[in-house]
């Protein structure tokens, strides 16, 4: 721990221009979160037409590039018919079951209002071709993924202690696949002061269902987009530990050092923090 705090010290000390050099073309710098997710929408046009049978896992956070990105897809007629869409993760309730699209904090339901049903029906995959983990199919998507031959990109985020889907840290996660995991204590609270449910820990979901960094890691290609959404400037260290962090099991995102990886951020993140610890 000492270790990676004095990492931590060192990282957050560096200045916004420093960060970008070091990065190099490994970090994609947005004014700000609206161009951010306009830039995510068109990197996904852009492989969508490159490779009409691509096979992608996508978030649920960020989500602002989607109605960019559907309006894209209408405006052209860019159809997804062959497109293989493998969604991140999905909260379980208190029955051990992936939460309803009825529920507050569904990612399905998200993912349904602000992607899926914006675009022309008649583009999109068929509903087999749109998958969401939840407890009848966590045990067969490592093989599905495989069957497939692996994934095209993965796009994703990046969680305040380092996940990637919820693949929260713990010894031997880069080698995880698709699971039941539980939410550690971190991630419970910093998506519980961003959900709108008052501050009330006692009652938000403590595990989930996720894809495994084996299936994230074994993309052919990652794009991550690290933003704080907001005036906390909750991502601003973890995205310097994604940049240039020591790999490490204690924060997964760290393990695609040797990835084909980009991650994208805007300026409020990339940002030095304010107070220096």
């Amino acid at each position: 721990m000492s270790e990676r705090a004095e990492e931590i010290r060192y990282l957050n000390r560096l200045t916004p221009a420093e960060v970008t050099a070091r990065a190099g073309d490994r970090l994609v710098v947005y004014e700000d979160l609206d161009a951010l997710h306009r830039g995510f929408a068109e990197e996904m046009v852009a492989e969508l037409k490159t490779r009409p049978a691509i096979r992608w896992i996508v978030p649920v956070g960020p989500v602002g590039q989607y109605a960019h990105f559907a309006d894209t897809v209408n405006r052209e007629r860019i159809s997804l018919a062959q497109a293989r869409l493998f969604f991140m993760d999905e909260y379980i309730g208190p029955d051990g079951r992936a939460v309803p699209p009825d529920h507050p904090l569904s990612f399905r339901r998200v993912a349904e209002t602000q992607f899926l049903r914006l675009v022309d029906p008649v583009l999109l995959p068929p509903p087999e071709q749109i998958v969401f983990p939840d407890q009848t199919n966590i045990g067969q998507l490592a093989g599905q993924i495989d069957a497939l031959g692996g994934i095209d990109t993965c796009f994703g985020g990046i969680g305040i202690h380092g996940h990637v889907a919820f693949n929260e840290p713990e010894p031997g996660v880069a080698g995880s696949g698709p699971r039941r995991v539980r939410l550690n204590d971190f991630t419970v609270t910093i998506n519980a002061i961003r959900a709108q449910v008052g501050g009330n820990l006692e009652c938000f979901p403590r595990e989930a269902f996720t894809l495994g960094m084996a299936q994230i890691l074994g993309a052919r290609k990652i794009r991550l987009y690290c933003r704080n959404g907001q005036s906390y400037d909750w991502a601003n260290t973890i995205l310097r530990l994604a940049l240039f962090g020591q790999p490490g099991d204690d924060y997964p995102v760290t393990h695609i050092r040797e990835r084909d990886y980009v991650i994208a951020t805007d300026r409020q993140t990339l940002a030095s923090p304010v107070n220096q610890l």
